[in-house]
């Protein structure tokens, strides 16, 4: 009996079944009926053919104009060269040694044309494409005789699938109908409770399966999308709430905060009120805390709103308890920082105490061994590091809370090392600066219970943002090199962020926006654009600049050793540097008050989380805050409308929810991050908010009462089928 289950090859054919595989991965028939057409196309209805991007496999709907075929004149053989239009525009499709072509296309027939877009002398073109014409598969009726019937021919929905240059998108749709034949209707077991369908009105999922492939009218295909679209959110937040369930089965040791201990002690001596914000998510970690269940949350929050004291909030509460806190930190600046940050918090006596130590991979041996003894005795309370925390080294005498910070620099494999290393689970607390739409904390981190910090401490002064567009006035660099000159005389400091340390070295970790290769002329053939700025280059640059003559310029990036970038971020904190030509190592935690001004080369390059960022580092102080986000990108593109985005808002929720927009929201359950293909099929985290919110309240109401979904076969079936081994693990260590 054929099943969803059933391997591909025993429908398709062992070679197809290979040729599927190592296009798409597929592997069962679940695999090929998942592979959901991405548009579809009518028989009477014509495709743009002026709009067919290049470099990309397409299908065309188009009609025969002619035929020629002529001789080569270096070398023995012919080329046949069809012209096909849409009506309003033609391309060609040419073959090599083929002249029965102008036998099978005759002027005027119709049909689907699948082959790579490339261009010639400027002119659009197919070369060896796959076709499938119309009357191939069922003639025209006669408009004369059945004019209903051959409207309904024409307008019938064809769909097309992703295709590559062997499996030309028809291909696929015939697997799929053949599939679709001899499947046991028994076997497409639906896993939404009946009721659940009947609540939202959707089809059955045998039905939206047949209709989304097969359909007879374009009504069929949008029902279908709309019901497997809700499948498809149900399936994950199934997953997603299932995985909460079982972590909240185990248990860990309570830590609880004393009267007039470590925590009290930390409240009582802070020189300012908390913010209301800040006064509730401390509330929720420390009831949090105070259960027998592993806490796992996540705080995010505006830059500079304070999220580090709740994390040191939390570990006072936990050193009451007699445990101990991990901090674990992506870089070693932000490390450094945060063990400033937190012995400032506590004060000399509570320092003293509970002895926060630094464990980072640039210590030397001695310190290393000082910090190791420090954290298996407990002495150290408090410990912060970078991944030197994961080594097999590092042995804690009891961890009670890890706290991971920049969430997104880690992979889940790194963390789960770290809170491997309690002897109970320990809680988990993790911060981001990068607000996360609600749609996108849904779907990645519906396992976490997620808290927003969203006030920012009073006296922080607002932040000017400006967008400086050199590829319509390339003077203007010079007024924003006289405006850091003002700064400068003004008292205050300037930061000049660089996408790369040199000429060919971006900053380690970065991924910059797609088309940083190296320069080279843009996609219109216009001017080339300017090389990256870098560090190494735009500092010797500064130090020549006649507006900056007397300056003290200092530079920091990931190249440097550990001792030089911490005694360079000493210098600029000290007001013994002016200027601080860097890269995105100063993106997150780095705190100079009296920094005002933020100049960020090649601002395109960078990401909208990573301006907001970068952004951050200034108005941190008394000091009203300036961003000039210098750009070379064109006027309505993609890279300039993203730069323009940053400048216009401070709200870093407004921008996060822009950010989704114009990227792809990413693999949701695996390592890939935002920018990379996604797992997700018709579901659109950007786009779905109210689908995702009420598929997670279905899938809510069956979790709470069947965590197992013992009671619930058809459902843990598509669990066992939605999520490989990868993401099975993703979502056991999440």
């Amino acid at each position: 009996m054929v099943g969803l289950d059933s391997k591909l090859s025993t429908v398709v054919g062992g070679r197809a079944a290979t040729m599927f595989h190592k296009a798409w991965g597929m592997v069962t028939v679940a695999d090929l009926l998942a592979q959901y057409p991405r548009r579809y196309a009518h028989r009477g209805e014509p495709t743009a053919l002026d709009e067919l991007p290049d470099g990309e496999v397409a299908t065309v709907v188009a009609s025969v104009v002619k035929v020629t075929s002529q001789s080569f004149k270096t070398r023995r053989g012919t080329i046949q060269t069809v012209v096909i239009s849409d009506g309003r525009s033609d391309m060609s499709a040419t073959f090599f040694n083929q002249p029965w072509r102008a036998e099978q296309l005759r002027k005027g027939m119709r049909g689907m044309f699948s082959g790579k877009v490339t261009r010639f002398k400027g002119v659009a073109q197919l070369t060896h494409p796959e076709i499938r014409l119309f009357d191939e598969d069922e003639p025209m009726p006669d408009p004369a005789v059945d004019a209903e019937r051959a409207k309904q021919w024409a307008m019938q929905p064809l769909p097309v699938y992703p295709a590559t240059a062997s499996i030309p998108s028809w291909k696929v749709w015939d697997s799929v109908r053949h599939a679709l034949e001899v499947i046991e209707p028994d076997a497409v077991l639906d896993p939404l409770p009946e009721a659940v369908r009947a609540e939202h009105g959707l089809l059955g999922y045998a039905e939206a399966l047949r209709l989304v492939h097969l359909p007879n009218d374009d009504g069929d295909w949008r029902r279908a999308r709309e019901t497997l679209r809700f499948h498809e959110a149900f399936v994950l937040q199934a997953a997603l709430l299932q995985q909460r369930a079982v972590s909240r089965e185990s248990h860990t040791l309570p830590r609880r905060a004393l009267a007039g201990g470590f925590a009290d002690r930390l409240d009582d001596a802070l020189p300012f009120e908390l913010t209301a914000d800040q006064g509730l998510v401390g509330a929720e970690v420390a009831f949090d805390l105070a259960r027998d269940v592993p806490m796992n949350r996540l705080v995010q929050g505006e830059v500079g709103s304070g999220k580090t004291l709740v994390a040191v909030r939390a570990m006072a509460i936990v050193a009451d308890s007699g445990g101990q806190s991990a901090l674990l930190a992506p870089t070693e600046v932000l490390a450094a920082q945060h063990l400033r940050s937190i012995v400032r918090a506590l004060g000399p006596e509570l320092t003293a105490e509970l002895m926060p130590t630094l464990l980072t991979g640039q210590l030397s041996a001695a310190e290393r061994k000082k910090a190791l003894l420090r954290i298996v005795s407990g002495q150290a309370r408090i410990v912060v590091g970078t991944h030197a925390l994961l080594s097999d080294a590092v042995e804690f005498f009891d961890l009670g809370l890890v706290v991971v910070d920049e969430q997104h620099r880690f992979g889940v494999e790194q963390r789960e090392t770290l809170r491997a290393k309690g002897k109970t689970p320990p809680h988990l607390l993790v911060l981001t600066a990068t607000p996360i739409p609600r749609t996108v904390a849904m779907t990645v981190f519906g396992d976490l219970d997620i808290s927003t910090i969203r006030q920012l401490p009073a006296g922080r002064q607002g932040i000017e943002s400006f967008v400086v567009p050199l590829a319509e006035k390339p003077n203007w660099i010079n007024n924003v090199w006289r405006r850091a000159r003002e700064e400068i005389d003004a008292g205050r400091q300037v930061y000049v962020v660089c996408p790369a340390i040199s000429p060919r070295e971006i900053e380690e970790g970065d991924e910059l926006e797609e088309g940083d290769g190296e320069p080279g002329p843009d996609e219109q053939g216009l001017a080339p654009k300017p090389p990256r700025a870098n560090v190494a280059e735009v500092f010797e640059s500064l130090q020549h600049n006649a507006v900056l003559t007397g300056a003290s310029m200092g530079v920091l990036h990931g190249r440097m050793t550990a001792d030089e970038k911490d005694a360079v971020m000493a210098a600029f904190g000290a007001r013994e540097l002016e200027l601080l030509v860097a890269t995105t190592v100063i993106e997150v935690g780095v705190d100079v008050p009296n920094a005002s001004t933020m100049i960020v080369l090649d601002a395109d390059r960078f990401g909208v989380s990573q301006l907001h960022q970068l952004r951050g580092r200034v108005g941190r102080g008394g000091v009203p805050g300036i961003c000039l986000f210098v750009t070379y990108a064109e006027e309505n593109s993609l890279a300039r409308d993203r730069v323009a985005a940053v400048a216009s808002t401070l709200d870093g929720f407004e921008l996060a929810q822009i950010d989704l927009e114009l990227r792809r929201e990413g693999d949701v359950l695996g390592s890939r991050q935002s920018g990379g293909r996604s797992s997700l099929r018709l579901l659109r985290v950007a786009l779905d908010g109210d689908v995702i919110a009420q598929a997670r309240d279905a899938a809510a109401s069956v979790i709470e009462v069947d965590p197992t979904l013992r009671l619930h076969a058809p459902l843990r079936d598509a669990l066992a089928r939605r999520l490989d081994e990868t993401e099975r693990q993703f979502l056991s260590k999440g």
